[in-house]
């Protein structure tokens, strides 16, 4: 099982950014030992640039690609706008609420999901954060984060808003949700709370990037018992990632059996759930019965 506790992951374009740099290399015929020597880095530097574990600049990339033979302008601004996307990806907008979000242990999804193309969510209690009001999202933080002051509580709720821009972007990812009837329903002793954020996913449903689907309780017992999680889809040659989270820590998984399995019961998941248009009317008799 490939898994990673409390990650600092590779943007997206590092890990492009890697694998082409790689491939030129090989392509070159030249070992990294060789390369390593002419650009007048060690070897091991040179390994992690290759695996992503390091990012790197313009101008060690452009030695690089000197010692490859690369002339072609086109690949060359290819590859030098992947490392200044990388780079530009470390002025992270959420980095002035490092302090709250340390303690939420959520700062390596953040990353993930800001660089993701598609992201399927399945939430068995509550609505997906990408999809709360900031009252709904106040009322759940202060719940389950008994820890934090109203100072903090206030500064997630900021987070999980500003989170919300990723999906009106000209570039936004497409966002799968399957909710739980259970999550629709957990706030029904607030009918305002509740009234409000149901009415915010039917406003968010028409979005051709956005599909709801709700999984009602005469779905019976379905594979996801086991809890919620997040598939996050990335640009080739990028694997899928699946992230779990729980009370202590949170972890992500990347190898292709871990994101084989979750992404088979997405499916059946979203088999077992009323299609978006039912889903919507389904939605609407709730806010009725309000």
């Amino acid at each position: 099982m490939a898994w990673k506790k409390n990650p600092a992951p590779k943007s997206v374009y590092r890990r492009q950014l890697a694998a082409q740099l790689k491939e030129l290399r090989d392509a070159s015929g030249k070992t990294m030992a060789e390369v390593a020597k002419v650009v007048e880095i060690n070897q091991g530097s040179l390994s992690r640039i290759e695996s992503g574990d390091r990012g790197t600049s313009p101008v060690l990339v452009k030695a690089m690609l000197d010692c490859y033979g690369v002339s072609d302008p086109a690949v060359r601004e290819d590859i030098l706008d992947l490392v200044r996307a990388d780079q530009a990806q470390k002025q992270k907008w959420w980095r002035k609420y490092s302090a709250v979000i340390n303690t939420t242990q959520y700062g390596g999804y953040l990353e993930l999901e800001a660089s993701a193309t598609a992201l399927r969510s399945y939430e068995p209690l509550l609505i997906p954060g990408l999809l709360q009001t900031a009252d709904y999202a106040r009322q759940v933080i202060t719940a389950m984060r008994v820890d934090l002051d109203a100072k903090q509580v206030e500064a997630l709720v900021t987070v999980r808003m500003n989170r919300q821009a990723l999906l009106a972007r000209d570039d936004a990812p497409k966002l799968w949700a399957v909710i739980d009837e259970a999550a629709l329903r957990r706030v029904s002793g607030v009918p305002a709370l509740l009234k409000s954020q149901l009415e915010h996913l039917l406003d968010l449903e028409p979005r051709t990037n956005i599909t709801l689907q709700l999984l009602p309780f005469d779905a019976g017992f379905h594979p996801g018992l086991y809890g919620s999680f997040m598939l996050m889809g990335f640009p080739e040659p990028n694997p899928d990632v699946v992230w779990v989270e729980n009370l202590t820590n949170s972890v992500y998984f990347e190898g292709s059996d871990d994101v084989g399995r979750y992404t088979e019961v997405f499916d059946h998941l979203r088999a077992a759930a009323l299609g978006p248009p039912e889903t919507r009317s389904h939605i609407k008799r709730m806010i009725k019965e309000l």
